[in-house]
């Protein structure tokens, strides 16, 4: 289920309002952390505020009392672009995502020696260690900005506890950008299952607001060795979940390099899922010759890419046929677009009695 929404079960802020009673462990560790902010460095030192490009937020009073404090030391409001140095931001063991292709970093490293870090991080101020941010989202674009030599990145602080909570909000948000692959799903729900941080599928797919059976289906794929999914990644294209889903059943039985000779027939014979469903039920022999995709075979095609996020391709067949397939466009760029691929064909259109101008919205 994809929304443009954040999904069901995401909390942005952590409730302190609540009923329950703390343990008087949990208080002497809050007091803990409260003193170390006081008597920490001046954290305004190391940031650098961006007005120019600060958000306008509803701020809550559930905000968390070490958040709170956190905000006065360092002069920080809630919502504003900061510059933070890299070297403070530490990766988290609940990142969204678990792959990161080499190409695709240096081509945002490109973009952004060019134009600059279009797009803030989200971090999370480590408060028993002063001065560092734990990343919740931005992982590829911190990678990149350390690929082209940068020493900080534009960041937004939020408030929220390392876990499951952050792991949602850079899942909610990658899934708006429809960046996040069902692989990087595949490895890191298996780990949540294997660390119990869920009890159940179930519980896992209610957190997330998915259905079950999608949940499934990615613990299937995440049976397969890291080789196979980064040979697939190469082309997000050809292998979405049920592909993949394939691929995994298939390698259960004939092994790595037999997955990966079928991987290549997919891509140079265009083959559909049900063709591999087919292979997989042994009605075709993997050596054997593959009849044709009852689909028309394109001529050339061209991939379409932005910032280094694949959106889709351009596809010709035949001597007259061009078939352009996009996702994930904001609707700006949609109506631009739109109205771009009018202009260019009106003229065409008008000199001929048989077509009339009709062009739906992509």
């Amino acid at each position: 289920m994809k929304s443009t929404r954040l999904a069901r079960g995401f909390r942005t802020q952590l409730d302190i309002t609540t009923s329950e009673k703390k343990t008087s462990l949990e208080r002497f560790n809050t007091i803990d952390i409260l003193v170390k902010q006081q008597n920490s460095l001046d954290i305004s030192k190391l940031i650098e505020i961006d007005n120019s490009q600060s958000k306008t937020i509803t701020t809550h009073s559930s905000e968390s009392v070490a958040y709170s404090m956190w905000c006065t030391k360092a002069k920080y409001t809630p919502g504003q672009i900061i510059q933070l140095p890299l070297q403070v931001i530490k990766l988290s063991s609940f990142n969204p995502r678990y792959f990161y292709l080499k190409s695709s970093i240096q081509e945002l490293a490109i973009n952004i020696a060019k134009q600059g870090q279009q797009q803030a991080i989200h971090v999370i101020p480590d408060h028993e260690n002063p001065g560092t941010f734990f990343l919740s989202d931005g992982g590829r674009r911190i990678r990149a900005l350390k690929e082209s030599n940068h020493k900080s990145v534009k960041a937004i602080v939020v408030d929220l506890p390392i876990g499951i909570e952050s792991y949602k909000l850079g899942y909610d948000l990658n899934v708006q950008r429809d960046s996040q692959t069902v692989f990087d799903n595949a490895i890191v729900w298996q780990g949540f299952l294997d660390k119990q941080y869920f009890k159940s599928q179930r519980e896992l797919a209610e957190m997330l607001g998915i259905d079950e059976s999608t949940v499934a289906v990615a613990l299937g794929i995440a049976k397969l060795p890291e080789i196979i999914m980064r040979e697939m990644l190469t082309r997000p294209d050809r292998f979405g979940s049920n592909m993949a889903y394939q691929i995994a059943r298939f390698n259960s039985e004939k092994g790595i390099n037999a997955s990966l000779k079928l991987i290549n027939k997919i891509i140079a014979n265009d083959l559909s899922t049900r063709q591999v469903a087919d292979i997989i039920k042994n009605k075709k022999l993997l050596n054997n010759e593959l009849q044709p995709s009852r689909r028309q075979r394109y001529k050339q095609r061209l991939e379409i890419k932005i910032n280094g996020t694949i959106l889709g391709d351009l596809k010709s067949y035949g001597n007259d046929r061009l078939e352009l397939k996009l996702k994930g466009l904001i609707p700006k760029k949609r109506e631009e677009l739109l109205k771009k691929i009018e202009k260019l064909l009106m003229p065409e259109m008008s000199n001929s009695n048989n077509y009339e101008s009709n062009i739906t919205e992509i």
